[in-house]
Formats: C-alpha cells, structure tokens, sequence
C-alpha cells in the first residue's frame, strides 16, 4: 500500500505505538481517540490497517481529509460535552495517546473488540513540574491506567509509569492491554513483547 502524505509535516508516531503496533491485527480496524492531525492514522495507513479517528477540532481534522478520501472514518465529536458517537462499535486497537477525559475511559475500553487491544498514553502526576498539562484533572493518579484495565476486564499486556526525556521531557503512564478472545483459544495467546 502506497501511504498518504499529511497536507503538512506532523510529529512522528509515539514510540509507545511503534513498540506495540505488531499485535494489532494485520489489516485490522483501529480507533485514533483524539487523533488530531493524524500522526498515528497516516503512520497506521501506510501499515495497511483500517482507521477510524474522532476529534473535535475541525483544523485538525481538515488535514484527515486524503485519509478520508482513501476510505478512512472520521468523526468530528466534542467527547467531552456530547455523546459518545461510538456507542456499539468495537475495533481491533484503540489509540490513546496524550489524551485524558476520565467520563469516557469506559466507553473507550468498551471500543476494543474480542482479542483486541487498548493502547492508551498520556500524562501522569509529576508532569505539573516540568510543563503542561499541569491540571490535576488531565494527569493520571498513579496506578490509574491498571485501575481503568481492571474495570474493563482487560488483561494488561505492558504497563509503564515514570519520566522519559525525549522527545520531551513528561511524565507518563502507559499500557497495552487486551480483552479476552470470543472463543477461547486451544493454546494461550502469545502476545509478543518484541516485534517479530
């Protein structure tokens, strides 16, 4: 598949999604949450997945519209003061990256289809300290994202909480997690922590 160029330059993919993207399903459909300009879904494109991404800011969604073209959902939604415009859709893997409106956690996790993932990043306590967000409400308590997983009944794959330096320096939390099979499989599922 021959990927999309942005209609102008954006930020690499979060190396946290680079790390993981081998246990999403080949061609699978995947949820960008807050997806802004697209830095996830062009990279996710190009590696052949079906894309879905909601955002509430037109600008950002503006520059989605090739992706649109070549077939990708897009949803202008403000998630935060109307519903949840993905209430009955499930996916493969739901991205979360940088993005915290806990009233919506739930109906996140309830996005990810049996075998699927959740792979969720974004700003942790501590962070007030070195930049924004520094709002107590946009920062992760910690042990929050494995309290949220707990309540899904998802099953934590990988789980980070600390600082990282680069690109910039954040705090964050981040995990992988993923819900059970439809059907249980007849050998434990092997999800790989390193690509093949």
């Amino acid at each position: 598949m021959q990927a999309i160029q942005p209609p102008q330059p954006l930020h690499p993919p979060s190396d946290w999604l680079l790390r993981w993207a081998h246990l999403i399903r080949p061609g699978g459909r995947v949820l960008d949450v807050a997806c802004g300009p697209g830095r996830h879904m062009y990279w996710l494109h190009a590696q052949g997945f079906q894309l879905c991404g909601v955002d509430r800011d037109p600008a950002a969604l503006a520059s989605l519209a090739p992706l649109a073209q070549a077939g990708a959902q897009v949803l202008a939604a403000d998630i935060e003061n109307g519903l949840w415009p993905l209430a009955g859709q499930q996916f493969d893997a739901v991205l979360v990256t940088n993005y915290l409106w806990r009233a919506r956690i739930a109906e996140i996790a309830d996005c990810v289809a049996p075998g699927g993932l959740l792979i969720y990043e974004t700003f942790a306590q501590g962070q007030e300290s070195v930049g924004r967000p520094a709002r107590a409400e946009f920062l992760l308590a910690p042990g929050e994202l494995l309290q949220s997983a707990a309540s899904a009944r998802l099953r934590v794959i990988a789980y980070e909480d600390g600082f990282v330096d680069t690109p910039a320096p954040r705090f964050v939390q981040r995990m992988v997690a993923a819900r059970a099979p439809a059907a249980a499989p007849q050998k434990p599922v092997r999800h790989l922590l390193r690509p093949p």
